[in-house]
């Protein structure tokens, strides 16, 4: 008697495996492919060798299962794990029943490096860029070259007027007590020097703030009117605090004959910035000296000078007998070091140093309206030429004095200067 329902036989589709069909066959012959058939279990007698009533008929026909008794089966059956070979599966080297799988790829190294060098190029690129115009935001391109009258012609080469300023501007009481600066309003000029840039070799030109000049006519950087000359004689750095850089420009421009391309100035405290930003310049003092105006106490020898220290050290001239030349000496000795240490691999290559050594001097400097950023390093790559050996640093030739001012020599001047407008090897030799 068939206990299933009579709907439910299958009777009529067949034979079929399971579901108590007739059908001695799986379905599908890839079922199981690995289990072997023992042995039928003797009618009555349970699977794993354990006597026992007979048990219930599973339907009719239901095919004959796998038989464990005595542990038989377990010597003829392989779950497939051992090789990985589950289901039809294949082992790391691949069965009969499948094909071997095909070996990882190697890495690509050749791909790899081409896209890691591409995005580090792009990473620099948009670096480089977003630098840039951070950097040039912070120019102070104040001073308007075109305002300046009657100039001479450019000539080759490109010449750039340095200033340093006695300006205490930004500076508290504390700031002027520390750098021996005192609290005098007004800007006046403490250091004054042309950098001729060219291709027979860099020269740079310090003019001593004490040198005996011609005001020439000018152009009034606030009125706007034109003054014309009179003859008057006056200290060179008595025109910068006449009437700022236009005139400091015009005066020099008149006496030299030399045409000033750019225009760079820096006050006290931006000085000492920049040097505390690098980590102190590295320089070499012939000889100690001592100075309670500037607050200057050096020995002789190498040694590291910090703002403080840097700015006492080239605003010294109470301590030498020829104090304005010795102190433009100091200047330019001082400030190609500076220039040096700047333009370091440990400076440039090192954001934590670079940055703040940039914004430490740009927001100082107070540049022509003309200036680029390219200029500004052709500026300071000179000056470290000029440093190591790839240039010429004098003072402006001098044949004497006159009521406490210098006088240039008017022969050597015209020599240099010509020279420098030619961008000719220069020749001439300055006093100092």
């Amino acid at each position: 008697m068939n206990d299933w329902p009579e709907g439910w036989s299958d009777n009529n589709r067949g034979p079929r495996y399971g579901r108590g069909s007739a059908g001695a066959q799986p379905e599908d012959a890839r079922v199981m492919r690995q289990v072997r058939r023992g042995p039928a279990v003797p009618p009555g007698q349970r699977s794993y060798g354990d006597p026992g009533p007979a048990a219930p008929p599973y339907g009719a026909g239901v095919p004959q299962q796998p038989s464990y008794a005595d542990g038989q089966g377990y010597d003829d059956y392989d779950s497939g794990y051992n090789t990985g070979q589950v289901y039809g599966g294949q082992g790391p080297g691949g069965t009969a029943d499948g094909p071997p799988r095909a070996p990882r790829p190697a890495p690509n190294w050749r791909r790899r490096i081409k896209w890691t060098v591409i995005t580090l190029a792009t990473v620099l690129v948009v670096t480089s860029i977003a630098t840039y115009f951070w950097a040039d935001s912070k120019l102070r391109r104040e001073v308007d070259l075109s305002e300046v009258i009657d100039r001479p012609a450019s000539g080759a080469g490109t010449n750039y007027l340095i200033v340093g300023s006695d300006s205490r501007e930004g500076m508290s009481k504390a700031d002027e007590k520390k750098l021996h600066t005192g609290g005098a309003e007004g800007k006046r000029t403490d250091s004054m020097m042309i950098l001729h840039v060219g291709d027979n070799g860099d020269t740079l030109v310090s003019l001593p703030r004490d040198s005996n000049v011609t005001v020439p006519s000018y152009k009034g950087s606030t009125s706007g009117k034109v003054y014309p000359a009179t003859g008057r004689q006056e200290k060179l750095n008595a025109t910068y605090a006449e009437d700022g850089p236009t005139l400091l420009v015009r005066t020099i421009e008149a006496n030299t004959g030399l045409h000033i391309d750019h225009y760079v100035e820096i006050g006290f405290q931006g000085f000492a910035n920049i040097v505390d930003a690098v980590g102190g310049v590295d320089i070499n003092i012939d000889k100690g000296f001592k100075d309670k105006w500037s607050g200057a106490d050096f020995k002789a020898g190498d040694q590291t000078l910090n703002g403080q220290q840097a700015l006492a050290f080239v605003r010294t001239r109470h301590a030498f007998a020829a104090s304005d030349l010795q102190r433009t000496k100091n200047q330019q000795k001082f400030l190609s070091a500076l220039a040096h240490q700047v333009a370091t691999p440990s400076t440039i290559l090192n954001p934590f140093t670079f940055y703040p050594v940039m914004g430490a001097g740009l927001d100082s400097l107070i540049v022509d309206k003309d200036m680029s950023l390219w200029d500004l390093g052709s500026m300071f790559w000179a000056m470290k030429g000029v440093q190591g050996g790839g240039g010429t640093s004098l003072n402006m030739p001098i044949s004497g004095s006159v009521g406490g001012n210098l006088v240039w020599d008017k022969a050597k001047v015209k020599t240099l200067v010509d020279e420098l407008n030619n961008d000719q090897k220069v020749t001439v030799s300055g006093t100092g």
